[in-house]
């Protein structure tokens, strides 16, 4: 896994999209798959300028979160600035991390709900509003 990567890294663009969606498929069935270096990876990708590498990424973090509970805090700094993007798919995944995020009940969470709180007052699109909204139901439960 961790040779394709590297092959993949240097290459960018279309090639980087397409491993960060086979990532997430795997994943998202098999969510040991993900190694650190693998998750340390999708983190890296948040920042990635493809809006596809970005949510692929976000989604490889939502499938996985649960096993990295140590590295959610420096999940949470890169995909914070991803729930201002303009595309609604890159928003829409970064809110779903982010809930996965919160679900894990993890300290990273005393930062990280207040910030949530904060975009809901200023997200419009109805659909990733319900996703944050849900997270912190489950988080007061």
């Amino acid at each position: 896994m961790n040779a394709v990567i590297l092959a993949v890294k240097s290459k960018r663009g279309s090639n980087m999209a397409t491993l960060m969606a086979a990532l997430e498929f795997a994943s998202k069935t098999k969510p040991e798959i993900i190694t650190d270096k693998v998750f340390f990876f999708a983190i890296e990708s948040l920042q990635d300028d493809a809006p596809r590498v970005k949510w692929e990424a976000a989604k490889v973090i939502s499938n996985s979160a649960h096993l990295f509970p140590e590295h959610l805090k420096k999940a949470v700094v890169y995909l914070l600035p991803n729930t201002e993007h303009e595309g609604t798919v890159v928003r829409w995944s970064a809110a779903t991390a982010l809930s996965k995020i919160i679900q894990v009940n993890g300290p990273v969470n005393k930062e990280l709900i207040p910030a949530v709180q904060s975009i809901l007052k200023w997200e419009q699109d109805r659909a990733i509003t319900k996703i944050y909204q849900n997270a912190l139901k489950k988080a007061q439960a």
